[in-house]
């Protein structure tokens, strides 16, 4: 696999997706996509390449378009607060500067227009090649008003792994923020309570980044143990 993604080239897109351009950005080996080990699986001779959708353009298309002609009202420098608008597969994904990330997802929510009132989630990527951005955080947003569903997208670099928490926005986040810095080390700022959620205390490393060993890890508890009910980790708000 190569360490650095390649020049896009496009490829032929899917049906009913004649408005995306799809690029190349690596080829990948093998089932699991690693060469450093032996693969046992059977597929060690496939080659398949990576594509990822080109930001799109105006007209996104129905009401895309009016969700970021909305979110365009509230933030004049929306070009400033969002990175790109992506359209695929019948999804809408903007991909937000994480400093403005809370502020978007307050007008998101807010808005009368746009009323995305509930927050599904957050979950992680870790994209090694992708130099100076190599962890992402994705949260499906969906309006129960509207009856409609997009997605907000958020880079940060591994040297410096935060990303304001959206806890004071959507409070439900809560666990889904810790489950996704438990196993991807993405450090939510401003989340009340931070800590792993699944993984021991003392546990090294962060099990779904892609640097983590596939196999071969020896037994990693350190002697932890449960606290009795009093003395357990609480939230202070």
């Amino acid at each position: 696999m190569s360490d650095e993604p390649r020049e896009g080239v496009d490829l032929p897109v899917v049906a009913g997706e004649s408005a995306t351009q799809l690029h190349v950005v690596e080829t990948r080996s093998g089932m699991f996509g690693t060469d450093d080990a032996g693969d046992t699986s059977g597929f060690g001779g496939l080659v398949d390449p990576v594509v990822l959708p080109a930001p799109a353009t105006k007209p996104y298309g129905g009401w895309f378009d009016d969700v970021t002609d909305a979110l365009t009202r509230f933030l004049p420098d929306f070009d400033d607060a969002i990175e790109s608008v992506v359209v695929h597969r019948g999804e809408l994904t903007l991909v937000v500067r994480r400093e403005r990330l809370v502020e978007v997802a307050q007008a998101l929510r807010d808005r009368p227009e746009l009323r995305f009132e509930m927050c599904l989630g957050v979950s992680g990527l870790h994209w090694p090649q992708d130099a100076g951005r190599e962890l992402h955080a994705l949260y499906p947003l969906l309006s129960i008003t509207h009856n409609r569903r997009i997605r907000l997208e958020v880079a940060c670099p591994d040297a410096d792994p935060h990303i304001p928490s959206l806890f004071s926005v959507y409070p439900s986040n809560d666990w889904h923020e810790r489950e996704t810095y438990d196993f991807f080390g993405i450090v939510f700022d401003g989340h009340p309570s931070l800590t792993r959620i699944e993984m021991p205390d003392d546990w090294p490393g962060h099990p779904q980044r892609k640097d983590y060993p596939l196999g071969g890890v020896p037994v990693q508890y350190k002697g932890a143990v449960i606290p009795p009910p009093d003395e357990r980790r609480r939230y202070f708000r």
